[in-house]
């Protein structure tokens, strides 16, 4: 029996786009499908909160189990997301960010900052955040407060 391969959305803004490929490169590596929710290559501009909108939803409906999204800080990215209902989005700039957002926080979004970090850190902090597992005991009666 093979175990079920998880989707996870992509996105970045005009911020994001040097990191995005890079990140899609490695969720190959990892064994992960992707959906790529934009903005395509060249794009000069594109509102942020559209993007994270429509990572957001794609998550919050199980379509894709994770969702990655990638602007010039990862702040507004990770404020758009947070809006909707069932969406834990956490702005990593380190793999201990990363690892206690999804052992402890059953983070579902990880959002990165293309201008703050730099790429070999962001891909070591994405596969920390897609390999942590939700540890769940204590932490799961704090998340049930969320919704």
């Amino acid at each position: 029996m093979s175990a079920e391969i998880i989707k996870v959305a992509i996105g970045a803004d005009h911020a994001g786009l040097e990191l995005k490929p890079l990140i899609r490169d490695q969720l190959i590596r990892l064994g992960f499908q992707y959906l790529d929710a934009g903005a395509p290559e060249g794009t000069e501009r594109v509102d942020y909160p559209l993007l994270a909108a429509e990572v957001a939803q794609l998550v919050q409906n199980k379509e894709c189990g994770y969702g990655i999204l990638i602007c010039g800080t990862g702040i507004g990215m990770a404020m758009a997301s947070n809006r909707f209902r069932s969406i834990r989005a956490v702005n990593c700039s380190n793999e201990i960010m990363a690892r206690f957002a999804r052992a402890h926080n059953d983070a579902n979004i990880l959002t990165l900052g293309q201008r703050l970090i730099g790429p070999d850190l962001a891909l070591a902090i994405l596969e920390v955040f897609l390999t942590t597992p939700f540890e769940g005991g204590r932490h799961q009666g704090r998340l049930s407060l969320f919704n």
